[in-house]
């Protein structure tokens, strides 16, 4: 189905009747992102089920990278958001979870070990991944 991503997610909020969002609002010209308030990323929040994650696309070179991660750090809590590092373009991928319990560091290792063993074959370097993410 097609909808207005804005529309969607205030007619949804608090259903919590996703596990997943993947979010990119940039619009024709990139400047900015069309939805970027903190009450839409509430929203965002309160469509996820607990355990639920968001990914968002920003470009974190751009001056509003840090107004929007303060948005999503007040909708979700600053523990329920990481950043990856930014791509050679300058997006930066935030996820934002809600009510996420992490694993420890030795923990996500041990995971990440296990899915490069599971599926090295692949190509999947899991323990490089972990090096790409960082709290917000």
């Amino acid at each position: 189905d097609l909808a207005d991503a804005g529309e969607w997610v205030h007619k949804a909020a608090n259903q919590h009747c996703a596990d997943v969002l993947c979010v990119d609002l940039y619009d024709q010209d990139a400047a900015a992102p069309v939805l970027d308030s903190a009450e839409f990323y509430a929203g965002c929040r309160g469509v996820l089920q607990p355990g639920g994650v968001m990914s968002l696309n920003l470009f974190g070179r751009d001056s509003s990278f840090e107004r929007s991660a303060g948005h999503v750090a007040d909708a979700f809590g600053g523990d329920q958001v990481w950043r990856l590092r930014p791509t050679r373009e300058g997006n930066t991928v935030l996820i934002a979870g809600r009510e996420l319990e992490v694993p420890s560091r030795e923990g996500l290792l041990a995971r990440a070990a296990n899915i490069e063993r599971r599926y090295g074959a692949l190509g999947l370097a899991a323990r490089k991944w972990l090096r790409m993410v960082q709290p917000l």
